[in-house]
């Protein structure tokens, strides 16, 4: 009676029961959705129940290296009669889309990968005018879906990671160029893991550089603490949980929450609902078999019957009103799940909701905010060489000096240029040195090494350093705008040290002159002595003719005579004779000339000796042999004279030809001898004999430690003269040769060539250069060197003898006073005691007016001499 009662009322109230409709869903999926088909087979069996429909499922799992055999299978199931074609593919299958126009069977897509999530992040990086990005995901079948996405719908450059392992981190450090943005895509468990590995392994270094998105709801769990840098989190709204679930909105979302599980259950109910709702209306939803013939791939569209498949899409916008949680894109033909999700730029302190992204509207930048692309970073090449950029030292350890991070400080002239088109272009740098820390050469697998290598290999992004343009470098890397144009190759040598001696005017003149000199002197006062002796027509010897006191010429005074002729002052009263006369003329004849040639010959020699320079030109240190010299070795100098040896090889051989070549006129080529200078060959040989140095410090240090000057180092011109301004030892020799300018050089075909040329531009019309020149050539150390030009007169140093032999003989006249005092004294006591008498009478004293006088002894003589002029001859 209770199976009849349920018989009954299922007649009159569910007549559907009596004429359940089969249909047949058609499900293409991927390989490696090995998951999908049981998930959505399942969910087949539970909208049965609602829907009153029996729904078969046909899995084609589609190969893409096989295309035509699969789409042979599907052509098959479709012969077999199908409903509806959901195509669950990654992708989408277009050839499917074009079967459903020929054969009029409905075509639907559901997106069961991540590519919505991609497609969150691909607006979100090109808004923020993102160039390239390295995506990193937890699983390979994630990785795979992206792929599909990226490669039709983006135009960021990207590279994608299934995860982080073994040492990911390290070769994401060492990629070239380095990726603007990093993106992480899982669920909460797996981005805490992923994010940690990527700080531990040093790549989260600079903010709003990644981007962490949520796959889940479980974003809550991730610790905002751990932010050291801003972050971009990428979140779901958590109501699309709750439209998923069926619920209110503000629901309690399950932990375990999976979405794409929910996602398909709910894209199955629609599919139900659509379908009982085309029966309702008359839809025929039954395909016999082989209704297209024999072959579905030739099926002529334009002979479809699409009434079924028009009314498909018809009632699809009012079945998807009861269905909250999807939406239809029809230009994709896909049913998605409304994606909304939130995008915020965070650190441990601080979180700024920045965007809003739905699948209807797209990416909605919150008001007041702009989405400033992120600074550029680029890996900047350079080398060692003073001025131009050099590694700073701690003054009084001379250790390396780093910043907070560990990472070396660099200063000169090149880093200054590089910090203001930082500025101006607004990009971060990182400074990266060459391995060798060479500037680059070519080897003859046409490869190079040193900086021009790593940026011909993408190392760096471009150099900022003291780099000639040449042909053979423009090869393999592109030179922007000189920002240095006078360049070149010069000489230094150090002054030579003056030997400081006190009597250095003694050397103007030679040894044997000066003893010549004094054996004038001794000559001359003898024979002065002997002249004016024997002279009959002498003072001495002819009292008669000269009745005064006349100058007594003994041994003493004819050498006090000669001596005192050497001075301004004069010898005094000459002798009388006529032959003592002659010598005496004669003698200061020499003295004159003696005197003009020292004095002559003292002001040239301080002279020359200050103004002494070995060599003046490079010609000149080519030609002599007593400075050895040397350059870098393998620098641009170096091959400047490898360069220039083989042009001079190559014109001898060229001119040797044309001279022993028979068949020209060789009257025009006869000459003695060869028309070039053959000097760059002996340069060469001798800096070879010399051996090139490692680098420039080495030479200069070389040309230092050589306190005669006898060493030269040949280098550029720029850094010669910053070392000449700081270094007082120093000087520069010749003028400057082989001028060449200084630019910046990128990476072939980059487009930071025109940029960075125009800021070239701006920077030299606002003179900045001329600035920078200044800070590192014009304030110089010139000011604390001693002043050695030509006006500097002559120096204590060169002339501190005389001051010494004055001294000298005031002490020597201090010492005779003191001797001539003694001798005075003891003289005098001895003279006292030889005439007074032991018993000596009082004296007796006269009295004159009021004066009284002592009475003189009459034993002493009253007179001694007397004199009367003119005497008279006549007795």
């Amino acid at each position: 009676m209770q199976i009849f009662l349920q018989i009954f009322f299922a007649f009159v109230f569910f007549p559907i029961a009596f004429t359940q409709t089969s249909v047949k869903f058609l499900v293409l999926v991927e390989m490696q959705q090995e998951k999908l088909p049981g998930m959505y087979s399942q969910v087949m069996k539970e909208a049965q129940d609602k829907t009153g429909l029996i729904m078969d499922d046909i899995t084609v799992k589609i190969n893409r290296e096989e295309e035509e055999e699969t789409f042979g299978r599907v052509c098959n199931e479709v012969m077999k009669g199908v409903t509806l074609i959901l195509d669950l593919t990654w992708t989408g299958w277009g050839r499917c889309r074009q079967l459903s126009e020929s054969t009029g069977i409905p075509y639907i897509r559901a997106d069961a990968t991540i590519g919505g999530f991609v497609q969150v992040v691909d607006a979100y990086l090109t808004e923020r005018k993102g160039t390239d990005a390295a995506l990193i995901f937890q699983n390979e079948e994630e990785l795979d879906q992206a792929l599909y996405y990226l490669i039709g719908n983006s135009i960021i450059r990207v590279i994608v990671l299934d995860g982080l392992p073994g040492n990911s981190t390290d070769r994401l450090l060492a990629m070239r160029p380095v990726p603007s943005y990093f993106v992480i895509f899982g669920d909460t468990e797996n981005v805490i893991k992923l994010f940690k590995k990527a700080q531990d392994g040093k790549l989260v270094t600079r903010s709003e550089r990644w981007n962490l998105v949520f796959t889940d709801f479980l974003y809550d769990n991730f610790k905002q603490s751990s932010l050291n840098t801003l972050v971009s989190l990428i979140t779901l709204d958590k109501d699309i949980c709750c439209r998923l679930l069926d619920q209110d909105k503000g629901c309690a979302c399950p932990d375990k929450f999976e979405i794409l599980p929910v996602y398909m259950k709910e894209v199955i109910m629609f599919l139900g609902d659509l379908l009982v709702e085309m029966k309702k209306s008359g839809s025929d939803l039954s395909r016999p078999a082989g209704e297209w013939g024999a072959d579905c791939q030739n099926v002529d569209a334009k002979t479809a019957d699409n009434t079924t498949r028009d009314k498909f899409y018809e009632l699809m916008p009012q079945v998807l009103v009861h269905h909250n949680a999807l939406g239809f894109n029809q230009s994709r033909w896909l049913l998605y799940y409304h994606n909304d999700m939130e995008i915020v730029l965070a650190n441990s302190s601080s979180r700024d909701r920045l965007a809003k992204w739905t699948m209807d509207e797209g990416l909605s930048v919150k008001p007041n905010v702009t989405l400033a692309p992120t600074k550029r970073f680029f890996r900047v090449g350079t080398a060692e060489a003073i001025p131009w950029s050099y590694m700073k030292r701690n003054p009084s350890t001379k250790e390396i000096m780093r910043d907070a991070e560990g990472n070396i400080l660099w200063e000169g002239y090149c880093i200054d240029l590089l910090q203001k088109l930082s500025e101006l272009m607004d990009f971060d740098y990182e400074i990266v040195p060459p391995a060798n820390g060479e500037f680059g050469k070519r080897y003859p697998n046409g490869t190079w090494d040193g900086m021009v290598g790593d940026l011909a290999m993408g190392e760096t992004d471009m150099v900022i350093a003291p780099l000639t343009m040449t042909s053979e470098r423009e090869e393999v890397i592109d030179f922007v705008a000189p920002y240095f144009d006078q360049s070149g190759i010069s000489i230094v040598i150090r002054k030579p040290v003056r030997k400081t001696s006190l009597f250095k005017f003694m050397t103007v003149l030679r040894l044997e002159v000066w003893l010549s000199i004094v054996g004038a002197l001794t000559v001359t006062g003898i024979m002065i002595w002997i002249l004016d002796k024997y002279s009959p027509y002498s003072a001495q010897n002819n009292k008669a003719l000269y009745p005064y006191p006349c100058r007594e010429f003994t041994l003493k005074e004819s050498f006090w005579f000669a001596l005192t002729s050497f001075t301004p002052q004069g010898g005094g009263e000459a002798p009388k004779a006529l032959s003592g006369r002659t010598l005496v003329a004669a003698y200061w004849l020499f003295v004159v000339l003696m005197l003009a040639t020292f004095t002559a010959n003292l002001a040239a020699f301080l002279t020359v000796e200050r103004m002494k320079s070995p060599v003046a030109s490079l010609e000149q240190l080519a030609r002599q042999s007593r400075i050895n010299y040397t350059v870098v070795n393998n620098s641009d100098t170096h091959e400047y004279f490898q360069n220039m040896k083989n042009a001079e090889d190559v014109l001898y051989d060229v001119w040797k030809s044309i001279t022993l070549n028979s068949s020209s006129d060789q009257s025009k080529y006869r000459v003695w001898d060869y028309p070039i200078k053959e000097q760059y060959g002996h340069i060469l040989q001798a800096i070879t004999q010399t051996g090139p140095v490692e680098n420039a410090t080495v030479g200069f240090q070389k040309v230092i430690d050589q306190e005669e000057g006898k060493f030269a180092f040949i280098h550029d011109a720029a850094q010669i003269r910053y070392e000449v301004s700081r270094n007082c030892n120093l000087t520069e020799v010749g003028e400057m040769f082989a001028e060449q300018p200084y630019a910046i050089a990128v990476q072939q075909g980059s487009h930071l060539q025109e940029e960075i040329s125009r800021k070239i531009l701006d920077l030299q019309k606002d003179r900045y250069f001329e600035t920078l020149s200044g800070k590192y050539w014009n304030s110089s150390a010139k000011g604390d060197c001693p002043n050695n030009d030509d006006s500097e007169g002559i120096t204590l140093e060169s002339l501190g003898g005389v001051f010494i032999a004055t001294l000298f003989g005031l002490a020597l006249a201090m010492i005779t006073l003191a001797g001539e005092i003694f001798y005075y004294k003891r003289k005098k006591l001895t003279t006292i005691s030889a005439r007074q008498p032991v018993n000596e009478p009082p004296k007796k004293q006269i009295t004159i007016g009021k004066e009284f006088r002592p009475v003189m002894d009459k034993t002493m003589p009253r007179v001694s001499y007397i004199s009367v002029f003119p005497r008279n001859q006549l007795y």
